[in-house]
């Protein structure tokens, strides 16, 4: 095991889109100033975010996984490279239709790999709704042809989401994010889209990779919590591993852990207020909707309850074989 590495909070990063919010109130303390485009996204683990505490303050988190890669990921991750993006996503317009191609297709185009995403609604307003998957029948040339006539949005599946609710969105699925939930999304590393259909918002599309990349059946769906040691597992499967832990008043990093091999994991506070402290390091405290990376080579640690945590684990699960 390499040297130790203490817990460290990441900054949020923020990303406009034409879809996003102007006021992030009370998610996030961020409004944009007039003239400014709207706030869609904010990243909480991407490559570009930084670190805000620890000896690594104010690097980028990639340069960290490249200096010390497997203190975070441990020794029986299969690279250092960061595997998992975690954002916050706010529609307050419809997304693009879009896919995501799978490892296989992505490698194929010079990408390391694709997107399997999941999304956890922190929010939902009455009558919240997303578009999962296509409907039963509808072929790759019935999409084609209602890409170009703007009828693409009858072929998909409205799916109705309510606060709570987890939703796997395997790569190859056609999907759209709809006005109404504030979704935390986790996902592979990874920034590829491909847009079938804009709404007629002036960016571009990418239909012939959207329509290679999509599977007519996939798993997506919504997922059932499973109540396992204690916890609520949102969603188990390759690549990620999501899930609320309950905390009185503090809990130890061994009873954080899930099985024997120490890996990373992120702990994000999707409600109330939380302090972790711990061996050789100064303590520090992550406020609603913030995030901390818990290196698999960290000290002992405790995380305290500051008032009304609703505290989520998201931690990698690395595939054993390559997507096909």
């Amino acid at each position: 095991m390499p040297a130790l590495l203490a817990p460290f909070r990441i900054e949020p990063r923020f990303d406009y889109r034409p879809w996003g919010f102007r006021d992030l109130r009370p998610w996030f303390d961020r409004a944009i100033a007039a003239g400014e485009q709207p706030i869609g996204e904010a990243w909480l683990t991407g490559d570009a975010n930084l670190v805000a505490t620890g000896p690594y303050a104010g690097k980028r988190l990639d340069a960290v996984f490249a200096e010390a890669g497997f203190a975070l990921l441990g020794a029986g991750a299969p690279s250092t490279a960061s595997p998992l993006l975690v954002k916050v996503l706010f529609a307050a317009d419809k997304l693009s239709v879009q896919v995501h191609p799978d490892d296989k297709m992505a490698q194929k185009y010079g990408d390391p790999r694709g997107k399997t995403e999941c999304w956890y609604a922190l929010a939902a307003e009455p009558g919240a709704r997303v578009a999962l998957g296509l409907k039963a029948g509808v072929t790759l040339e019935q999409v084609e042809a209602e890409i170009k006539d703007g009828t693409l949005e009858a072929s998909l599946n409205a799916l109705p989401v309510e606060a709570g609710d987890m939703i796997f969105v395997d790569a190859g699925t056609v999907h759209a994010i709809w006005p109404g939930a504030i979704i935390m999304e986790t996902q592979q590393n990874c920034d590829l889209t491909y847009r079938m259909f804009d709404y007629g918002r002036p960016r571009e599309l990418h239909v012939a990779r959207s329509l290679e990349a999509t599977k007519l059946v996939t798993r997506a769906g919504k997922v059932a919590p499973i109540q396992q040691n204690g916890r609520t597992v949102l969603i188990d499967v390759e690549y990620f591993r999501v899930e609320r832990v309950p905390v009185a008043e503090s809990i130890t990093a061994e009873a954080l852990k899930v099985g024997s091999q120490p890996g990373l994991s992120y702990l994000f506070v999707a409600a109330g207020s939380a302090r972790i402290e711990g061996d050789g390091f100064d303590p520090f405290d992550l406020g609603p909707r913030a995030i901390a990376a818990i290196p698999a080579a960290a000290p002992n640690f405790t995380v305290r309850n500051l008032g009304g945590l609703d505290l989520i684990r998201i931690t990698p699960n690395w595939p054993q074989e390559p997507s096909r």
